[in-house]
């Protein structure tokens, strides 16, 4: 699974290299918001020339683009230039999922950041073109003038139940403004965790490692699950259906599911020795 996303301006093509090599999992090259509306055709034509440049590598960072609004001329623009092009699209402002159906090519991740979008979550998560949903916090929060973190995670909630009644990956967190606040940053990554979110959008690089260790399972996470692991291994030699640990309590088939990838997940973010 993803756990970091770093945003890219496409008017800055300067950087999409450099945001490649940040450790993110995935770039994501901005036409929308990131880009002022003059420089627009400009980004575009910079994201196809990189897309079409780059050459397929071990570990390389994956490539999403944001296009702008599918309900304006230039949205589906950009989705047909990069549609074919990019590893995903994601696609701003998703309301419904009738818009869904003009997307082709690259898998979609709609971003929900109105009212309109909470309410039609679960139909666009269930949307077949859909590989991924995340939350635009800030215009949503300005939308409904929320001041509350609470009503936040009341929202924050209701598309996680969505993603997961539609068998999609578990959503990611919106970004954090503050490049500067990294005790920030951390703590509210540690709260999104609690709510069964799971890796982050991050507008900076040196917000990376930071979001790379809210989501590291501790030490302890990770011995339990290796614990659950090895019983389970046990028990499928043994020929048992059932799966029983050492202090005599028994686990089920998702409970050794989420371990498996809580151990990989430790391995994968593990710090570098020395």
């Amino acid at each position: 699974m993803n756990v970091t996303w770093l945003y890219v301006p496409g008017d800055r093509p300067e950087r999409f290299d450099k945001a490649a090599a940040s450790g993110a999992d995935v770039v994501i090259i901005d036409l929308e918001d990131a880009v002022v509306p003059a420089r627009k055709d400009e980004a575009r034509a910079n994201a196809v020339a990189y897309l079409r440049a780059r050459r397929d590598a071990e570990g390389q960072a994956r490539v999403h683009v944001r296009v702008n609004d599918l309900a304006t001329g230039r949205g589906l623009a950009d989705l047909e230039a990069v549609g074919e092009l990019a590893d995903a699209v994601r696609l701003p402002k998703v309301e419904s999922a009738a818009v869904l159906d003009a997307v082709s090519g690259a898998p979609a991740y709609a971003l929900l950041e109105s009212a309109a979008g909470i309410v039609a979550a679960r139909e666009i998560a269930a949307h077949p073109k859909v590989a991924g949903v995340a939350l635009g916090e800030q215009d949503l929060a300005a939308e409904l003038a929320i001041t509350d973190e609470r009503a936040m995670d009341h929202l924050r909630l209701q598309v996680v139940l969505a993603a997961a009644a539609a068998g999609l990956p578990p959503v990611p967190m919106a970004v954090y403004p503050n490049v500067k606040d990294e005790a920030g940053l951390l703590a509210s990554c540690l709260a999104g965790r609690g709510l069964g979110m799971f890796g982050r959008t991050a507008i900076h690089p040196r917000q990376i490692p930071v979001i790379r260790r809210a989501f590291r399972p501790s030490a302890e996470e990770a011995a339990r699950a290796a614990e659950i692991v090895e019983a389970a291994e046990r028990a499928e030699r043994a020929g048992l259906g059932a799966v029983a640990l050492p202090d005599g309590r028994f686990v089920d088939a998702p409970i050794v599911a989420r371990a498996r990838r809580t151990v990989a997940l430790a391995s994968r973010l593990a710090e570098p020795e020395g």
